[in-house]
């Protein structure tokens, strides 16, 4: 069964949701939670003391130890977002200060230095995942010489996106020959966010594509009600992944 991956907090601040994992204590107990509602891997936003995004060093440093030490085992990745370090060089720079590594790291394609982001990654062997926004971000992903490099892409729908209209445009760009994977066979990863969030969920399903859930994506379950936490969101995901599974017909 392809991925399920939970997103525990993103760029959101605390203030956003009673239950947003902000502390190395609270992203520890999320994993432990998401882990036993069926995900397999999590992605996670380090913030400062302002719960703000972070890049540096000694922050991830203690949010990795604390979720491996509760979690041991699960798969995670962080974050390279521009708006937590605009300067790529600045960026740059704080990754090849990092003294603990993550398994991974989202790198969004549309932002300047993304290529050099990933390769700074890449040499610290840190898997990379390519954040594809929109067709120009395919694109010069496209270009990039070391793609065959990367872990998976993210192809990230929007709020208010047109979900099978753009599904299908980024998807082609990519050329999705194999099962989940791109026409070079790089896994992919299809989400959304916000109002999008569950419409792409459940085409990733039928599509048999790995996907994604958390607080960083939804504040809503599939009937709109609030979810109260990250691992309600994922036992939801599991729902809907198994009903849309079975409509079209797989195991």
């Amino acid at each position: 069964m392809p991925l399920l991956k939970a997103c525990l907090n993103g760029a959101r601040r605390p203030a956003e949701h009673p239950a947003l994992p902000v502390t190395p204590e609270q992203l520890a107990r999320d994993a432990v939670a998401v882990r036993n509602a069926g995900a397999e891997a999590v992605h996670l936003h380090v913030k400062d003391a302002d719960g703000a995004d972070t890049l540096r060093s000694a922050e991830l440093a203690a949010v990795l130890t604390a979720v491996r030490a509760a979690a041991p085992g699960l798969l995670m990745g962080v974050t390279t977002g521009a708006w937590a370090e605009p300067d790529p060089d600045a960026r740059v720079a704080l990754i090849e200060a990092w003294t603990v590594l993550p398994d991974f790291a989202s790198v969004n394609w549309h932002e300047p230095g993304a290529e050099r982001v990933a390769a700074a990654l890449l040499d610290r062997g840190v898997g990379v995942e390519a954040g594809l926004w929109h067709a120009d971000a395919v694109q010069r992903w496209l270009r990039f010489p070391f793609r065959g490099r990367c872990l998976r892409v993210l192809v990230e729908l929007p709020d208010g996106a047109r979900a099978d209209e753009d599904v299908a445009e980024l998807l082609g760009l990519l050329g999705t020959d194999a099962p989940g994977r791109t026409s070079g066979g790089t896994p992919v990863l299809l989400h959304g966010e916000d109002r999008s969030a569950w419409p792409v969920l459940a085409i990733a399903a039928r599509r048999g594509l790995a996907t994604r859930i958390g607080l960083e994506d939804a504040l809503e379950l599939p009937d709109g009600s609030p979810a109260p936490d990250n691992a309600s969101l994922v036992a939801a995901a599991r729902g809907v992944i198994a009903e849309e599974r079975a409509g079209e017909g797989m195991p």
